[in-house]
């Protein structure tokens, strides 16, 4: 059964195969041409809980300055994580530096080549670790992302709700993996879900399953995957302090390395929470911004009220530290952070 399904998938890909700048294409792979594992370990990351579409110019972006692992890994943290801003989830450009360095010094710059050893690097989780092996060493793994996991639940007609059905596509999945080419095959279900098996409006007539399906045949494939309802984003509210020394410096502080933002350049604040207490960094006669700036985090909305100030050069702040005009890059900061700015600037250019 395996097989067929396979081998019915593979022959679609090789006519079908999305075009994305980390792959080999089918034609090429077919030719003896393997991908760069460098460039698949990058876009894995970069693609975890984030679309292929956002994903591109990034990716294009960090190949032209750091073109392979010795110059990720030489980068500094602030470069790495000023270009991230805006792919959210900062804790993944962390993890990428922190790999990039394992694996420059501790493997001489060779990513390993099996799941069971790409997991104990950071940031690689089990879907990452059997993708990187899988496309990169064209190793038999089974690779699960949503997209295959809506892909398995309409063709086994599977209707526990996720996340409850997880393992059991994780299962059925593992089941169809071909020993021949899993590394095109296991992209080749990726793009079956993301161009075909649609999650509104799967195009069934255009599926090489279609014959294969159970929910094709139940009538059931709109419905499907079913999912567990979930909870409505809570709200949480700061207060964020914007302060511009007479010469041109910015008081920032670094966030702790855990949590999040963790690492990160940002402008001093309060904790985000339902009733954010006032923690000005320092003294200063501040002025409030008369409208808030508004972000949405993976788990909950945030408000943040912003306050500015300008100070002498003499000022002392309480935490943070002063930035020269000619250190600070707005890129550095994250995008939550980067619309304070903008917004922050708005006033202190016009109230000059």
């Amino acid at each position: 059964m395996s097989q067929g399904h396979a081998a019915l998938l593979l022959k679609w890909y090789d006519g079908n195969a999305r075009a994305l700048p980390w792959r080999v294409p089918p034609a090429d792979r077919l030719a003896g041409k393997m991908p760069d594992p460098y460039k698949v370990w990058l876009s894995e990351v970069m693609l975890q809980q984030t679309t292929v579409v956002t994903v591109g110019p990034y990716y294009q972006r960090f190949i032209e300055l750091w073109p392979d692992l010795e110059a990720l890994a030489s980068a500094s943290d602030e470069q790495v994580m000023g270009e991230w801003a805006g792919l959210g989830y900062y804790a993944r450009a962390r993890n990428l530096l922190k790999c990039a360095r394992i694996v420059s010094s501790e493997f001489g710059g060779v990513f390993p080549e099996t799941a069971r050893e790409l997991i104990k690097l950071p940031g690689i989780g089990p879907y990452t670790a059997a993708a990187i092996s899988s496309i990169a060493f064209d190793r038999s793994e089974s690779v699960v992302d949503g997209n295959v996991e809506r892909v398995m639940a309409r063709v086994f007609n599977v209707h526990t709700p996720l996340p409850m059905s997880k393992p059991k596509l994780v299962e059925l999945a593992a089941s169809l993996v071909p020993d021949e080419r899993p590394g095109d095959y296991a992209q080749a279900s990726m793009d079956l879900g993301a161009v075909v098996c649609a999650p509104a409006n799967p195009s069934c007539a255009l599926c090489p399953w279609e014959g294969l399906c159970l929910a094709r045949s139940a009538g059931t494939q709109f419905e499907l995957p079913k999912k567990t309802p979930r909870k409505q984003k809570p709200t949480r509210f700061g207060i964020v302090y914007v302060v511009r020394r007479a010469d041109g410096a910015w008081l920032l502080e670094r966030r702790p390395e855990k949590g999040l933002l963790g690492g990160m350049l940002a402008w001093p604040g309060s904790e985000w929470t339902d009733e954010p207490v006032e923690a000005p960094p320092v003294d200063a006669n501040w002025h409030m911004l008369n409208e808030e700036v508004r972000h949405v985090f993976t788990h909950f909305n945030l408000r943040l009220c912003v306050k500015v100030a300008t100070m002498e050069i003499n000022s002392l702040p309480s935490r943070g530290e002063y930035l020269s005009s000619e250190r600070f890059r707005p890129s550095d900061l994250p995008t939550v952070m980067r619309k304070v700015y903008n917004f922050a600037m708005t006033h202190l250019v016009n109230s000059k």
